[in-house]
């Protein structure tokens, strides 16, 4: 089992990664001071709940946690305040107070929308990660939780740091290709925006990635899992440095929202943005190679780099406006400047990200 610190001072917290970890979890409850006194209520989707749910509560309860459970659908459509309504009132009746915990099992919808119950229930109350998707192993570090917005994505939210994360890796065998894929659009993210050695490791390793080969995964997640845990431990609430992992999320949130959040996923959709945002940075003047290379290893995992056709160019733009990263008239972007190496430059031409929106519908 490898473990990682998240280092936020009185808010820190270890992530831990490893085969079985699931077999421990009230041990590690305990550990980590969980309090048995109070109701624990497990928040997971319909795909999950049924494979895993009651071999979790069962071990808790036999470690002498008091637990409640609620199940949302599978799908962003489920981070919506709606739904964060109908959980709140299922703690309430299950009696959590300031001393309960929320426990998220699943990917990084249920992360987002358990985490912000979490930030919200009686002004905040702690909370567990427990990712089941190889896309969560960005998604359940770092406190962002939020639910979503038609007109935007993310857009109502808190920072609230987890507990712990314990990432099982025996749960991602479970994974539909589809979503092994696009989970691994976040782990390319990371070595493209930190490490060239790590991101030419994973062009290098790509078939054994793709086969779930667990020595080769579980050092990928450790890797992306440590980029993250580093830049979140100097930059907590995105004031700067912490910027850099939203490469390839403003034309990807953007196409999320107009593709109704169910035609692409999230690790698909920042694919896309990836490639559009190294387009951008051979536009800034940037060596195309940086393009070539994203495109090709993005590819190589079979991963989208192309945008839809049908997918209407003005509403993308219209909802890039309504992003976080739209700031006094333009639209900030994280760009690369090399592969493993990126700026977050808050002057790119709004014209030029509607020429390259429309550049990613014509990409071979």
């Amino acid at each position: 089992m490898r473990e990682l610190q998240v280092n936020l001072r009185d808010r820190s917290y270890p992530i831990y990664i490893g085969e079985g970890i699931l077999d421990e979890i009230a041990s590690l409850f305990e550990k980590h001071d969980i309090r048995k006194a109070s109701p624990l209520m497990i928040v997971t989707d319909e795909h999950v709940a049924p494979v895993y749910l009651d071999r979790i509560t069962q071990s808790l309860m036999a470690g002498g946690y008091q637990v409640a459970s609620y199940v949302v659908a599978a799908g962003e459509r489920s981070k919506a305040l709606s739904v964060l309504e109908d959980i709140i009132g299922a703690a309430l009746d299950a009696g959590l107070d300031r001393s309960s915990a929320i426990v998220a099992l699943g990917g990084g919808v249920v992360g987002d929308l358990a985490g912000f119950v979490a930030a919200s229930y009686m002004r905040g109350i702690r909370f567990v990660q427990i990712p089941t998707t190889i896309l969560a192993h960005d998604s359940s570090v770092g406190g962002k939780v939020a639910v979503n917005h038609p007109k935007a994505k993310n857009i109502i939210g808190a920072f609230h740091q987890p507990e712990l994360v314990l990432y099982d890796t025996a749960t991602l065998r479970t994974l539909p290709e589809r979503e092994i894929r696009a989970g691994l659009s976040e782990m390319i993210k990371h070595g493209l925006i930190w490490d060239a050695e790590f991101t030419a490791w994973l062009d290098q390793h790509a078939e054994e990635i793709l086969a779930l080969e667990h020595d080769k995964l579980e050092y990928g997640l450790y890797m992306g899992c440590q980029v993250k845990a580093y830049v979140v431990s100097q930059d907590e609430k995105e004031n700067d440095l912490r910027a850099i992992l939203n490469l390839g999320h403003t034309i990807g949130h953007a196409l999320e929202a107009v593709a109704g959040y169910n035609e692409l996923l999230h690790g698909e959709a920042i694919s896309i943005g990836m490639v559009g945002s190294a387009k951008l940075a051979v536009r800034m003047g940037r060596s195309v190679r940086i393009y070539t290379e994203t495109k090709r290893i993005l590819a190589k995992f079979g991963l989208p780099v192309r945008l839809p056709e049908h997918l209407d160019t003005d509403r993308i733009m219209k909802a890039m406006m309504h992003d976080k990263k739209f700031k006094e008239g333009r639209t900030v972007f994280v760009l690369p400047t090399e592969i493993g190496r990126v700026e977050i430059n808050k002057q790119v031409p709004v014209e030029w990200v509607r020429e390259v929106v429309e550049e990613l519908k014509r990409e071979a």
